[in-house]
């Protein structure tokens, strides 16, 4: 019998619920079981191990994901992703119960932009737009103007009067890519992700060299030198989609490497290359995104728990430039 009230006072600890699944139960089956059920939807980032992307319902990057939170009809969605993308499922539904199979799920990202020293920041700026990357914390998002994704951040940069003073954070290397194709001069705050600024550039190099006909396609949090390199750069949707269009038939992939299922998938009689990071790892995987397990993703459904809570005041405040990105993002036809 699982004592659940145990549980819950482990989950702080853990951060999941630490419960021993049968081995000889089929998972997919029985997920599939819970989900109708429960009337439950399962959201998944790309960077997910591949029996999550394969078990769930859709399956993007942080815009597609937030615009699926905001339409759909489930009364629980499951959010397999990092701690921010359930807080932001959350924001968009504070009426859902919204579940993350393991809490400590994080992002250094996020985790770079702490917001009571952004908010010091900020206060030296005060007739600055404060425009947010979507990989930040919702004390984060509160203190923001607008927010933005990898695939729309362009047009919400646009969307701006040109002479219009902006901070963009946390990502300095999509901040600084942003001012080089804007023409923007934003203060950029001094955040960056460990995955994306791992890659090697001369493990790059060599991998072009042994794939003369490969197109290296980069995400634009990747650090310049290594953005200088791509035949491509965009966000995670827009690598996949430009390696189904594109007639290529060999990709150098930068970024996290779960991707890559999703583009073998859609694409099978194409090569995906990794591009290796700067350690003895042959590709680069988020530590935090493979927190989420198949049994976590089981166990959580079952017993609808660890749970996004979030203050209300606070959810309330950071709702607000969540709505202007999709509002924006409508316009655009993002």
């Amino acid at each position: 019998m699982v004592d659940i009230n145990t549980q819950i006072s482990e989950i702080n600890k853990k951060g999941f619920l630490d419960i021993e699944v049968n081995p000889a139960l089929d998972l997919f089956k029985e997920i599939e079981i819970l989900k109708k059920e429960k009337n439950a939807i399962i959201l998944a980032h790309y960077y997910q191990e591949e029996d999550i992307q394969d078990i769930a319902d859709y399956i993007g990057d942080s815009l597609g994901l937030a615009q699926q939170a905001e339409k759909t009809k489930a009364d629980m969605i499951i959010f397999t992703g990092v701690h921010f993308m359930a807080e932001t499922a959350k924001i968009l539904n504070p009426q859902k119960k919204v579940i993350l199979p393991d809490l400590k799920a994080g992002c250094s990202l996020s985790d770079s932009a702490p917001a009571e020293l952004f908010k010091q920041f900020k206060n030296k700026y005060k007739d600055h737009t404060v425009v947010t990357y979507i990989n930040c914390s919702t004390e984060m998002k509160a203190l923001s103007d607008i927010i933005c994704t990898s695939s729309n951040a362009k047009a919400i940069i646009d969307s701006l009067p040109v002479d219009e003073p902006i901070i963009f954070a946390p990502d300095k290397n999509l901040g600084a890519y942003l001012n080089k194709i804007t023409g923007r001069n934003m203060k950029l705050w001094n955040g960056s992700c460990m995955v994306h600024e791992i890659f090697s550039l001369e493990k790059i190099t060599k991998l072009k060299i042994r794939h003369p006909k490969a197109k290296f396609i980069a995400h634009p949090e990747c650090e310049e030198h290594i953005l200088a390199l791509a035949d491509y750069i965009g966000s995670t949707t827009g690598l996949l989609k430009f390696s189904q269009q594109d007639t290529s038939k060999e990709f150098i992939v930068a970024t996290e490497a779960g991707i890559i299922h999703q583009m073998q998938k859609a694409c099978p009689d194409k090569t995906f290359i990794p591009a290796p990071p700067n350690n003895s790892c042959a590709c680069n995987n988020c530590p935090y995104m493979k927190l989420n397990t198949l049994e976590k993703l089981y166990i959580s459904m079952k017993y609808e728990l660890p749970e996004i809570i979030m203050d209300e005041d606070l959810r309330i405040a950071a709702k607000k430039p969540i709505d202007r990105m999709l509002e924006i993002s409508r316009y655009y036809n993002l």
